[in-house]
This record gives structure tokens, C-alpha cells and sequence, in this order.
């Protein structure tokens, strides 16, 4: 009997031993917490230790090692997640690895140091990433025209660009919200910043911050932009030297026949596009489908996700991980781009073919990539100024959300020769 109970003592004390490693199932059926599930993985990283993203594998879950403040972290959170043993976790990687199947394990090594270009003062309306990084619990630093001159964005390896408007027009909110108190005061503050940054003028001094991020993402950065801050940053670069403002952005007209002037060389995306001359409508250029969307009713307007070959294009197959392939559409100042305006070289990871509409698309400047997505906010159809923000408590699975989230993610991944 005493030989007995230690053989089962032993038994006892070793048997967590066979349960090392931590799946963390992002499937449509199991995970609780899409969101969190997120956060979970980056507080895994900045303990200095790895995680493997397995892509297309349930969702693209994640494979962590065990440990009891990683599964009472999952408690806190409301994350679901399956202790599995060594030749559990072997066995799936194994599975992955087939040639036949398409998926794959990529390592995520490092938490990116994530900052977010948001001005300082309160804003009449949300920013989807704030609210996404916020719910899932990731740290981040907010910083804005200041620290971007100062050259303080190489001390982050991922940018986001909240709702901004980098030609100088205010957003083009001046028809409809010239003599709102917000507008007025948000436009005097951009003018004091830019004096006292030492410029004339709201418009050149956003160009410069422009040129800044442009020169962090050639030197290795990762950015990601929704909105207006996808198509008005394009707009900026192509601008540069030539004023496409009207007088009661900047105080003086426009360069007269600036639309010939433009430079579609300079930009990251976009190219061939005609601006919107009318300081009245709520428009910037020809890039944004929103008032071209008239055969998209709510009901039907979904956007798909690109499929991607795990093996050898895991870079698009990453930003795409999801459980499932059909995205809720969503409106904003930019919603969406027209795919005759996207440069070649531009990968376009989810569209709406019945609009003829690109939603989400991914390149490459220099050394870094660059993110665009259309909409502004994936779980409010059409957020207006002033609404009430959305309560992810209330959309802990949303697919539009992980797409933010992904990009997040996307820079802690182990860099490794790209297949051509």
C-alpha cells in the first residue's frame, strides 16, 4: 500500500509536466473573448517569452507556453484556452507544416512598443484603435505633431494614425461645422501649434509631419492608418511644395491648376486620384467610395477577406487572420477605396467586388509596411460626430476589430527572407 500511494504521488507531481504549453483557439465556436485574446498574447511577449501564431489553424489561434499566471491571466480576462501536452502541441505543428494544408507557425519574438498620433485634447468623436488596444488591455503611448518634428518616433516600432487630416482643411468639416464650438476651437489650436512649432501655416507644418512619418516607415516602421488618415496622408505627399488649401483654411488661394501639380510618386498608396476642390463638401478626393456607394444597402454591405498562401505569403496571411472570412461593413469619412486609384504594388487583403471597392490593403515603403483601412468604426455602421462610443464589452468576437488587432501583432513576428 505505501509503495502504491508514492507511485501515485508521483504520478501526481509529474503530471503538469505533460501539460506545457497553452492553446489559445481564436475559432468562431470556442474563444469567448476574441479581443482579449489579443492582449493576453501580448502580455505574454513582453514577459520575454515567445508565442507561436498559428495561421489558419482555428482561427489562427495561439500557441503559448504553460504556466499558472499565463492560465489565471486567461481567468481574469474571460479568455478560453485548452492546456495541451507536449505531444499535443508537436502533433498540431506537425499538422500545419504539411505542404498539403495551407497554414503555418509563425514565432512572435518581442511586444512591439506601440504609439498612437492622437491630438491632445478630447475629439467629438472615438478612435477604433485607442478603443481596440484599450479593451484588450495593450499599453500604449499617445503622441502628436510635437514629438513627431522631435524625431521621437524611432523609439516605437508601431504607429497608428487616429482620424487626422494631414492637408491642412480641418477635416473638410467646415461646410456642415464651421460655427461649432469644436471646430472653431480645434482649428485655432492647430494654428497655435503651428506657429509655434514655427510655421505659417496649418498645412505646411502637417506636410512636414507627413514627410516624418513617411520617413519612419522607409526606415523600418510599421504604420497603420484608418479613415481620413489613409487617403489625406496621400494626399500630403503628393502635395508636397504645391497649396491646395482654400482661404479660409490657410488665408490665401489655392495654387491655381494644382491638381496637374500633384506628384502620385511621393505617395504610399494611391495614385491617379482627383482632390475635391469644394471647401463645402465633406469629401477629399476621388480615392473614397462613400458617395459611390449607393448600390450597397446596409443589410448586404460586407466586405471579404483575401486568401492568402500561409507558407509563402504569411505577411498578408497574418493580417488576415480571422474566424471568419465575411466582414461587416462599416461607414466613415473615407470608407473605403476605389480599386482603379491603388498602385500595383499595393496588396489589397479585403474588398467588396460589388462596389468595386478595396476596404483593406497592406504595402510595403522601403524597409517597413503600411496598413490602410477604410471605415470608421467596424461595430457602428455610420458614426456621426458627436455619438456615443462603441462598448466592445458588447462585441467581444468582432472580426472588424481583429483585423485592427492583427496589425498590431504583425510586428512582433520573427522576420525571415521573403519567398518570390
Amino acid at each position: 500500500m505505501r509503495r502504491y500511494c508514492i507511485l501515485l504521488f508521483l504520478l501526481f507531481i509529474g503530471f503538469p509536466v505533460l501539460a506545457s504549453s497553452i492553446l489559445i483557439p481564436m475559432d468562431a465556436e470556442t474563444q469567448k473573448n476574441h479581443l482579449k485574446a489579443y492582449g493576453i498574447t501580448f502580455w505574454v511577449l513582453s514577459k520575454q517569452q515567445k508565442v507561436q501564431w498559428l495561421l489558419n489553424y482555428r482561427g489562427g489561434s495561439f500557441l503559448l507556453p504553460d504556466g499558472e499566471s499565463i492560465r489565471k491571466e486567461c481567468q481574469i480576462r474571460g479568455v478560453s484556452f485548452e492546456v495541451i501536452s507536449d505531444d499535443q502541441a508537436n502533433s498540431i505543428l506537425v499538422e500545419i507544416s504539411s505542404p498539403a494544408r495551407n497554414q503555418d507557425a509563425v514565432i512572435l519574438e518581442k511586444a512591439p512598443k506601440i504609439a498612437v498620433y492622437s491630438p491632445k485634447g478630447n475629439q467629438p468623436w472615438d478612435d477604433a484603435v485607442t478603443m481596440a488596444l484599450t479593451y484588450a488591455e495593450i499599453p500604449y503611448v499617445t503622441l502628436y505633431d510635437e514629438e513627431v518634428l522631435s524625431d521621437k518616433l524611432a523609439l516605437y516600432d508601431w504607429l497608428h494614425l487616429h482620424h487626422e487630416d494631414f492637408t491642412g482643411q480641418y477635416g473638410k468639416f467646415y461646410g456642415s461645422y464651421r460655427a461649432t464650438p469644436w471646430y472653431i476651437e480645434g482649428k485655432n489650436e492647430a494654428e497655435r501649434l503651428a506657429r509655434k512649432m514655427g510655421y505659417s501655416k496649418v498645412s505646411e507644418e502637417k506636410r512636414d509631419v507627413a514627410l516624418k512619418i513617411r520617413n519612419y516607415v522607409i526606415g523600418g516602421g510599421f504604420m497603420f492608418a484608418m479613415c481620413s488618415a489613409t487617403d489625406s496622408f496621400d494626399i500630403a505627399l503628393a502635395a508636397n511644395g504645391v497649396d491646395i488649401c482654400e482661404p479660409m483654411f490657410d488665408g490665401d488661394a489655392s495654387d491655381p491648376n494644382y491638381q496637374s501639380q500633384l506628384d502620385y510618386g511621393k505617395t504610399f498608396a494611391f495614385q491617379d486620384f482627383i482632390l475635391e476642390r469644394n471647401p463645402l463638401q465633406y469629401e477629399f478626393s476621388s480615392i473614397d467610395m462613400t458617395s459611390k456607394r449607393g448600390n450597397v444597402p446596409k443589410e448586404s454591405d460586407y466586405f471579404s477577406l483575401m486568401d492568402f498562401s500561409a507558407k509563402w505569403d504569411p505577411v498578408p496571411t497574418m493580417l488576415c487572420q480571422n474566424h471568419t472570412s465575411l466582414v461587416k461593413g462599416f461607414m466613415g469619412q473615407t470608407t473605403a477605396f476605389n480599386r482603379s486609384q491603388i498602385k500595383p504594388t499595393v496588396m489589397v487583403l479585403g474588398e467588396n467586388k460589388l462596389n468595386e471597392e478595396a476596404r483593406y490593403i497592406h504595402g510595403i515603403k522601403g524597409k517597413g509596411f503600411f496598413t490602410f483601412y477604410g471605415g470608421h468604426d467596424p461595430e457602428d455602421y455610420q458614426h456621426r460626430v458627436g455619438d456615443p462610443k462603441t462598448e466592445l464589452e458588447l462585441h467581444p468576437a468582432s472580426p472588424g476589430y481583429r483585423l485592427i488587432l492583427n496589425n498590431v501583432l504583425f510586428p512582433a513576428a520573427r522576420k525571415k527572407k521573403q519567398k518570390t
